[in-house]
């Protein structure tokens, strides 16, 4: 089996490859590719941040869900900004509230847990040591790299009317601004972004292991400039935490199995979708046609509706897993579709509230072992402690400011996202290895790509290409290559359709960027979403 490695960053999936080559395996490839985006991709990802690892290891036969998602600050209170809140924002991802508060600044930031799951995934899988991990990731930020012309481009993208831009986000605290920007803008494709201090944290963390990150100076460094800002962390959330080793949740779709997160995350959403749509044929219906788009819209709009319903932190709340992912309760919903329930009759509140950032690396070694890994930074809360060089999460900008829903604010608590780092088995062994970055689209994205592959004989590569819509309830939105007769068809049969002027992208904001592999009689394929500026490598032997 020849290893592949698939990433949003082309450099990441390259040292994930070069790690495969030198003797690491599935998890230290995932590892390091992931310390690497961290310094490419800040925005997004990195040791001030969040994740979810999915592993299979082909040599026990094991598959387990690696959770180090965040959690709210010991003084977060859940009523704390409903006197802030100024209405949802245009894109559907949470609330809009006075000064951005959950947005940017120190007020925004959950617990950092990235470090903590990372070393967990080596401590527990790794061949190759937590230094090497770091090394590359560290070189990087010390020389510095080229800053490639779609992220320059993404750091000026205007976001929703209300939403804070990259630069908002760049100029929100001193140590922000120094590193990422020039005279007054972000940095241009070409410049050379160095980043010393983050190389100076990445080599103490490499020295001293993690527990310099939550109990050591890093941790003094953190805690003492969260509480001169205000922040809701405190040095007991930080030295308290620890990753969670979960099973995942299963589901079945047309004999395939169908392993991603459980709650709060973003699997069983997948899993209730795809159990609605196992009931058509849908190859039968073709690819994208409006009869397609008409079901696939509304098998979304109805998990998202039970999502916005009872999705929760199952610490806090009761979500009815069994239920929401049986077949029984599959064909109610259908039936409800069946009888003519547009998606407009869903709950509008049920758009995801996640942010669009993110990022995920998919990664199987010549074992077959396989890693799906997401990573993120939330949508970046512009925090960088001096001296630290790393951005940090804005982790509280998915909560619902309300108190009293199953998403609400509480000390300790995560909240949803729809994160679904997902493996897809057949015959007991993976099939696909499949990911995404795009918070509030990543459940969708997912789904239409694991469909390409199993309803309609697509490549990894075409699946992860194919035209997309989103239905989270309400509109359907299509991309801008979905034709125009296929829109007017919906329209025709009551539905509220938003073509996109772009080809590879989605209203209101960007789309998410699909990462998958996929294993088929022992030969691997890897296909990096276009809409994106990734890629997939396999690994060749070393000589």
């Amino acid at each position: 089996m020849i290893p592949f490695a698939v990433a949003p960053q082309p450099r990441a999936a390259e040292e994930a490859i070069l790690t495969l080559m030198n003797g690491g395996n599935a998890v230290d490839a995932a590892v390091t590719a992931a310390f690497v985006q961290g310094v490419i991709d800040p925005l997004n990802c990195g040791i001030g941040g969040l994740g979810w690892m999915h592993v299979y290891d082909a040599r026990t036969g094991e598959d387990t869900l690696l959770d180090f998602c965040s959690r709210a600050g010991s003084k977060a209170a859940p009523d704390m900004w409903v006197s802030r809140v100024q209405g949802p924002s245009a894109d559907g991802v949470g609330c809009i509230l006075e000064g951005d508060v959950n947005e940017i600044g120190y007020q925004s930031v959950g617990v950092p847990t990235a470090v903590s799951g990372l070393r967990e995934a080596l401590t527990r899988y790794a061949a190759r040591s937590w230094a090497d991990a770091i090394a590359p990731a560290a070189k990087l930020a010390r020389e510095g790299y080229r800053v490639p012309r779609e992220l320059a481009e993404e750091w000026r993208v205007r976001y929703s009317p209300g939403r804070p831009d990259a630069m908002a986000r760049f100029t929100a605290t001193p140590g922000a601004a120094a590193i990422y920007t020039r005279n007054g803008r972000p940095l241009d494709d070409g410049e050379t972004l160095t980043n010393p201090d983050y190389a100076n944290t990445l080599d103490r963390l490499a020295a001293d292991g993690p527990d310099e990150y939550y109990t050591g100076s890093i941790a003094r460094r953190l805690v003492e400039d969260w509480e001169a800002n205000g922040g809701l962390v405190t040095a007991d959330d930080l030295a308290g935490y620890s990753p969670e080793i979960q099973q995942p949740v299963y589901g079945t779709y047309r004999g395939y199995t169908i392993s991603d997160t459980p709650p709060p995350s973003g699997g069983v959403t997948l899993i209730q979708a795809l159990n609605i749509l196992e009931g058509y044929d849908l190859p039968a219906m073709g690819h994208n046609s409006a009869e397609y788009v008409h079901v696939l819209s509304q098998a979304l709009a109805a998990a998202f509706a039970d999502r916005a319903k009872y999705m929760g932190d199952p610490a806090f709340v009761d979500v009815p897993v069994d239920m929401l992912i049986s077949k029984e309760y599959a064909a109610e919903c259908r039936a409800r579709i069946d009888h003519g329930e547009a998606s407009s009759s869903f709950p509008s509140r049920a758009r995801s509230t996640d942010g669009a950032g993110t990022t995920h690396i998919s990664v199987v070694d010549d074992s077959g072992s396989c890693v799906s890994l997401t990573h993120t930074n939330g949508l970046c809360s512009g925090v960088v402690t001096p001296g630290l060089g790393f951005m940090q999460n804005n982790y509280m900008i998915a909560f619902d400011p309300t108190p009293g829903g199953p998403n609400s604010i509480a000390p300790g608590k995560k909240r949803t996202t729809g994160a679904c780092p997902c493996i897809v088995f057949k015959d007991g062994k993976p099939f696909m290895v499949v990911g995404a970055p795009g918070g509030a689209y990543i459940i969708g994205a997912v789904l239409q790509s694991i469909l390409n592959v199993i309803d309609h004989g697509m490549t990894a590569q075409e699946a992860v290409s194919a035209p997309r819509i989103d239905c989270q309830g309400g509109p359907i939105y299509v991309e801008g290559r979905v034709p125009s007769w296929v829109c007017d068809d919906l329209r025709a049969q009551g539905h509220d359709v938003h073509r996109d002027t772009s080809s590879y992208g989605l209203y209101p904001s960007r789309a998410a960027r699909v990462q998958a592999i996929v294993i088929h009689d022992g030969a691997t394929s890897g296909g990096s979403d276009p809409r994106g500026y990734g890629a997939a490598m396999g690994a060749q032997p070393v000589q």
